[in-house]
């Protein structure tokens, strides 16, 4: 139910528009002058306000700029009966949607409303757009042909319609948003959000205003009111992802949301309802972590209703082929060119390789082969470079003594830091962050090295 806020000081004009939009289904709130509907801004967030421009004390121009104060997102018609061009101009230019002289027809009010409360909705779903395109896992969809992907694929079909909450187990890189993704647009909830975060990349006090929202003032920084994503996300679908990150405090308040479908603001007073699918995702055993007490148990199984476990790639070395089809196709369509092949020994080199970071480390592979290919075929040499198997100098690896006939100090030096800055990544599944930590470099420093070796890819965290 939208939330719409009244404010004027004719008692008469408070009950017209109140009694006219709670028939329309809206849930309303009065205020008679600005200090109330500063009061009520500081309990709740509204979609629209419709404030009075004449007022004594206080006017019109007050309350809007008290409401695009503590919150900026919020609609904000104006009304009056002492209309002149220079008021409506400057109530305009301070951020009013619209402008109504008294006399007015309802009807002309409720098309206005309606069509206020249409741009509010536009604008979130183009903040949602944008942060699901910001936020889009490194592979544009989950390919696999295996007996194991096609399990996947068949648990996603039959729980997508379920009101259920899912747990999605799995090693970092295995696509487990796509899965998320996928259950939720297979769903009778897919018209409506889908919004995810990682719990692991914030922290708590963070979290908890990202997750419940947060009230002006309410600690340092809150400048303005602000929804939080299960707000955002009602009637569609949460993506929780890296949930075994979560602190004690924090899983207990995501239980009270999961149990009474209802939040509370940070510095909030008011119980807010919500409708949102759950899904969760984790690279940990979330079994073991309750048996040693890191997670809460009734949380876990609050959340692992319909368990869908993800298998490595090296688990279904058979998608590996197709896999790397996909993403030469995409990568040589981002890039202009013609879609390279692999040659029989690339293909065997992908078809060995451990593949510790899973998908996310193979497409991160092929995109540089891609954007360094300068031929229609990529060789085993090309795949080898990026897979971190620089030939090694003799049979024990780099020499510890000087050879007879001397050697080239500096490109040894250079063949080390290279292959330790890859191993590093590796290890660190691109995450160029926590690659820096294991060589015990600054990030600066470590940036300066990748660039220097024309190491491309990777995430910054």
């Amino acid at each position: 139910m939208e939330k719409i806020l009244i404010v004027d000081d004719e008692q008469s004009m408070r009950d017209v528009l109140s009694i006219m939009l709670k028939r329309a289904g809206y849930g309303v709130t009065v205020a008679a002058d600005r200090e109330e509907a500063v009061a009520q801004l500081s309990k709740d967030i509204f979609d629209l306000v419709i404030t009075d421009l004449k007022m004594p004390k206080m006017g019109g121009l007050d309350v809007l700029k008290a409401v695009k104060d503590s919150s900026p997102d919020t609609v904000v018609l104006v009304i009056t009966a002492f209309a002149s061009t220079e008021t409506a101009v400057e109530a305009m230019k301070r951020g009013a949607y619209d402008y109504l002289t008294k006399p007015f027809q309802v009807d002309e009010v409720q098309l206005i409303i309606r069509n206020a409360l249409e741009k509010r909705r536009l604008s979130t779903e183009n903040m949602l757009l944008k942060r699901e395109l910001a936020g889009q896992s490194s592979f544009a969809q989950i390919v696999g042909q295996s007996d194991a992907m096609q399990k996947v694929f068949d648990m996603v079909r039959k729980v997508a319609d379920s009101k259920s909450n899912v747990l999605i187990c799995g090693e970092s890189g295995t696509g487990k948003e796509l899965v998320a993704r996928a259950i939720h647009y297979n769903s009778v909830r897919s018209r409506l959000p889908f919004v995810a975060i990682n719990c692991g990349a914030l922290p708590e006090p963070l979290l908890e205003s990202e997750l419940f929202g947060h009230m002006k003032g309410s600690f340092t920084g809150a400048v303005s009111n602000k929804a939080g994503l299960f707000e955002v996300a009602n009637g569609g679908t949460i993506f929780l992802d890296e949930i075994g990150e979560t602190t004690p405090t924090m899983q207990v308040k995501l239980l009270r949301v999961i149990q009474e479908r209802e939040l509370r603001r940070v510095g909030g007073t008011r119980d807010l309802k919500v409708d949102v699918r759950i899904v969760a995702a984790t690279n940990k055993d979330l079994e073991k972590a309750v048996a040693d007490g890191s997670f809460r148990e009734d949380l876990y199984y609050r959340l692992d209703v319909i368990p869908i476990h993800l298998p490595p790639l090296r688990m279904r070395t058979g998608d590996i082929p197709l896999l790397a089809k996909h993403f030469l196709e995409r990568f040589a369509k981002a890039n202009g060119k013609p879609v390279p092949e692999l040659t029989p020994g690339a293909m065997h080199l992908l078809l060995a390789h451990e593949w510790r970071g899973n998908v996310r480390e193979m497409e991160n592979l092929i995109e540089r082969a891609v954007a360094f290919a300068s031929g229609p075929q990529i060789s085993e040499d090309d795949i080898n470079s990026w897979l971190h198997r620089p030939a090694a100098p003799s049979k024990g690896g780099y020499p510890t003594d000087l050879p007879s006939d001397g050697l080239d100090l500096e490109e040894l030096i250079n063949r080390i830091e290279k292959d330790l800055l890859l191993k590093a990544l590796e290890r660190a599944q691109w995450v160029k962050k926590k690659a820096a930590r294991l060589l015990k470099l600054n990030t600066r420093s470590f940036r300066y090295r990748l660039e220097k070796y024309a190491i491309k890819g990777g995430r910054d965290d």
